[in-house]
């Protein structure tokens, strides 16, 4: 993602749309319940990925189709039922996203070891005969904790200061020290690639998200008395906006996901950045950086032949909180096709019954690229109290720029089903 300045234009009336009116097609849905899938922000505390026990086949990529595929629909091609299907379904998409658009994420190492104190958290990894290892600084509100956290990637563009003052420490995390940016696909370096190799052919994405993966592994292990182990967060902004994004999709103990301006490789959907003006064109994309895995090159001029798209990653994170936020002035960050992410992952949260854990935002006012936003700071209060502290309200809503609206049902040929 290239930095420019942007003067803020004219633009239409924002669209307003409540996400309880907006997503639940039944008197009810969308509100917690003991019995409920969203009655906790995760599915099984401390687990990484619930689905690794599914027997997955190997995806294959089918016809070409304009349409976003159908979260829904299972390789085989039935559709699933209930809501205990979207375990082994949502484990489908993430091996499918990992073979064709940001490679493997290897699962935990043979050993990972830290600390954790009140200023730093170390992380030391072995595995396959390699080691490697990597730190972060911590910085924690008033109080005495143990406290919830926020990973923020880069210590770029989030409101930390909102965060803290929310009662959430902030892990600055810096995502160069596990795929850093500037170097060639066949010599990736950092953490991840010193030990699962150089030529790997996992994305920059991919290879941060691990990293985070790797620091609530050491927070679980440190007894808890600084930072909580069931409550941590992730946000990020602009290149960290997309590896915030992935980092939620691929690990359910995140309770809250919070990218902001993500761009292309990031929220938007592949299928609508070639026909969005303006927006970062994915060959682009894959070029500037290795964000996205080696096997996604095929696919750079031609989206539709994917199986998988970002809708979908979207629905990964369901039925954990999730607040995106969208910048309307910047045309290369391709809002407009983040929203339509947004709109389709919305779908599976509303089936999952937890269509207020999700909330969307681009109505702002201010087109400076990862400015800190008075419009975003209730609901990011708002999302730390409820996933974070477990107390109050999501945000529970949808404000959509009228300058950068998606149409959903342009995108899909598929229906939202009623789970059991």
């Amino acid at each position: 993602m290239r930095f420019h300045r942007y003067r803020p234009r004219v633009w239409a009336t924002a669209v307003f749309v409540a996400v309880a009116g907006l997503l639940a097609a039944t008197p009810g849905a969308g509100a917690l319940s003991a019995g409920d899938l969203s009655a906790a922000p995760q599915i099984r505390a401390g687990v990484e990925d619930d689905g690794a026990d599914c027997a997955v086949a190997t995806p294959g990529t089918g016809p070409s189709n304009s349409k976003l595929p159908d979260p829904f629909t299972r390789l085989n091609g039935t559709r699933i039922t209930a809501r205990s299907d979207w375990r082994c379904r949502r484990e489908e998409i993430k091996k499918t996203a990992e073979k064709y658009v940001y490679g493997e994420k290897h699962a935990k190492p043979a050993s990972v070891t830290g600390t954790v104190s009140r200023t730093g958290i170390t992380v030391n990894v072995s595995d396959q005969g390699k080691s490697a290892g990597f730190s972060a600084s911590v910085s924690l509100p008033s109080g005495s904790g143990p406290f919830p956290a926020v990973v923020v990637f880069g210590g770029f563009g989030a409101d930390t200061a909102t965060i803290r003052a929310s009662g959430a420490a902030v892990i600055n995390y810096d995502p160069y020290a596990v795929g850093k940016e500037g170097t060639p696909r066949n010599n990736k370096q950092g953490a991840y690639y010193s030990i699962y190799g150089s030529s790997s052919s996992t994305g920059l994405l991919m290879a941060w998200a691990w990293g985070v993966s790797r620091i609530i592994d050491v927070i679980e292990q440190s007894g808890g008395s600084i930072l909580r182990s069931d409550a941590t967060g992730v946000t990020g902004c602009s290149r960290f906006g997309k590896g915030a994004f992935v980092t939620g999709a691929f690990d359910q103990r995140i309770a809250l996901t919070m990218p902001i301006e993500s761009g292309t490789a990031g929220a938007p959907i592949f299928r609508g950045i070639p026909g969005e003006s303006g927006s970062q064109p994915l060959s682009s994309a894959y070029s500037e950086q290795p964000w996205f895995g080696d096997a996604f090159s095929p696919f750079t001029g031609n989206p539709n032949s994917l199986p998988v798209d970002t809708h979908e990653m979207v629905g990964m994170i369901a039925p954990r909180g999730l607040f995106m936020m969208e910048n309307p002035h910047v045309d290369w960050l391709g809002a407009r096709s983040g929203s339509v992410a947004a709109l389709g992952g919305a779908e599976v949260y509303k089936a999952l019954g937890a269509g207020s854990n999700i909330s969307y935002w681009s109505d702002v006012q201010d087109g400076t690229h990862c400015a800190v936003r008075s419009e975003w700071k209730a609901p990011l209060q708002q999302s730390i109290q409820k996933f974070l502290l477990g107390t109050g309200n999501p945000p529970n809503v949808f404000r959509i720029s009228g300058s950068k609206a998606g149409n959903l049902s342009q995108w899909r040929d598929w229906t939202t089903p009623t789970l059991s």
